[in-house]
């Protein structure tokens, strides 16, 4: 099996139209029957989360207990992991690895700390000021995916971002696994982090837990982090009692090459984003037709070897596709209208091209950049947007961690200069009291500001 080519901007549009349609695909057989034995009747995910959220609402605890034997199949004893167990994990680890963690965290705080905005306050010749407070959250809770798989960079890509921002309080929740902890990789990165707040819970009921706190997990002001449908619907469900950084969907990955490409390096790159998911979105755009052939038969060749091969060939056969298209021109227009979560330009002048893409959440220029070196070391935090949300969202950054309070301090000649035009349009728009206000300010201005 290897990935379908399509020919011609007409072709290649209509493909990348249908991945942006939205249409849900059907809930899988397995999933379905799932939750059929969870809850006894049969139930949308949709109902299931707002059920689940409503029960860990009312019941703290108990629910999370309840949803952990029922859809876990464990009963814990405790839902925060254990500081001891944390450590005993780091030490249990490969030291491979733990030097691996603690170079990606090195590199991820040194990228995020050039982020960071600073307060200010700028004075008038009026004796008054304006100016913002940027104060980072008290609490934070992070959501690390440990389904199917551990994802221990998951963890430092939106932990360590919380804490350049100075977030003072991190919690961490994520499935339990057989062990009843969460995956040992998990818990060697919060040690290398510095955690000490890390839960054993995962899906719906974690983010509600987040969300509302219960006797054994504190309430956040914000929940970040990516996971599965369910994990999305609850932070869709919760958003507006608390904070949320986006709205995740599967991965993506769209590439731009021209004939000076290495092949094998193309494939390779389709595959490794291919198999994080079946419904993972691998998709190449070029001009050059010998570059198309050549990175078809590569695919095919290259993923009779891959551990994850039917994963990949169900993304694959989805999602992915070659895009022949006649000029770069048409290419990175193309590429702006996908707006990818991940953007890798392997063109003869990559450099070219970066000023002229308006929407991805990241972008990969030349060859040797890899996305998969991204996911992993590089720096920038990998928690980026996709379903074509970079046209208006943020990879996760500093600034998803604080929030802004604006400072307003009038001089009085200032207050009386401006009182005649905020009059007006209180006026206008009805708000006489508003207009009083202000009026009232002419006659009797208040104390000066010292």
């Amino acid at each position: 099996m290897t990935i379908r080519l399509i020919e011609g901007l007409p072709a290649a549009r209509a493909h990348v139209a249908r991945l942006r349609a939205g249409k849900e695909k059907a809930l899988p057989d397995g999933v379905a029957a799932r939750l059929r034995a969870i809850f006894g009747r049969e139930i949308s995910p949709q109902e299931a989360v707002a059920q689940i959220v409503a029960n860990v609402r009312r019941d703290g605890d108990a629910a999370l207990h309840d949803y952990t034997r029922r859809i876990d199949g464990l009963s814990l004893e405790a839902l925060a992991v254990d500081a001891g167990v944390i450590e005993a994990a780091y030490h249990s680890a490969p030291p491979d690895l733990r030097d691996a963690l603690h170079l990606a965290a090195d590199r991820i705080r040194a990228f995020h700390e050039q982020e960071p905005r600073r307060s200010w306050l700028a004075w008038d010749d009026e004796g008054g000021a304006l100016g913002q407070m940027i104060r980072p959250l008290q609490r934070v809770g992070v959501y690390v995916p440990g389904g199917t798989a551990a994802y221990p960079s998951s963890l430092l890509m939106a932990v360590v971002p919380a804490q350049v921002a100075g977030v003072k309080e991190i919690v961490v929740t994520t499935p339990p696994g057989p062990q009843g902890t969460g995956a040992p990789a998990i818990l060697a990165a919060a040690r290398v982090a510095g955690l000490n707040h890390v839960f054993s819970l995962g899906g719906a009921q974690a983010v509600a837990a987040l969300a509302y706190g219960t006797e054994s997990v504190p309430r956040v002001d914000k929940v970040v982090g990516a996971g599965g449908l369910f994990v999305t619907l609850a932070k869709k469900l919760v958003y507006g009692d608390v904070g949320i950084d986006g709205l995740y969907g599967p991965t993506e990955t769209l590439l731009v090459a021209d004939d000076t490409a290495d092949p094998a390096l193309v494939a390779a790159d389709l595959l490794a984003q291919a198999e994080h998911d079946p419904l993972a979105t691998a998709l190449l755009i070029t001009p050059s037709a010998r570059l198309a052939v050549a990175v078809q038969a590569g695919v095919a060749r290259q993923t009779a070897s891959l551990a994850r091969r039917a994963i990949v060939e169900d993304a694959l056969a989805g999602q992915g596709a070659i895009l022949v298209v006649s000029d770069l021109d048409e290419a990175l227009a193309l590429a702006n209208e996908y707006a990818p979560e991940h953007l890798c330009l392997l063109v003869a002048d990559p450099w070219s091209l970066v000023g002229r893409v308006r929407n991805a959440g990241g972008i990969f220029v030349g060859e040797g950049s890899s996305e998969a070196l991204g996911d992993y070391v590089v720096g920038p935090s990998h928690v980026m947007p996709t379903r074509g949300t970079a046209r208006f969202a943020s990879p996760l950054h500093v600034g998803d961690f604080c929030k802004v309070t604006n400072v307003f301090a009038m001089g009085v000649a200032t207050a009386r200069r401006l009182a005649p035009a905020a009059q007006t349009i209180a006026q206008t728009e009805g708000l006489t009291a508003h207009a009083a206000a202000v009026a009232a300010r002419l006659s009797s201005p208040g104390r000066a500001i010292e």
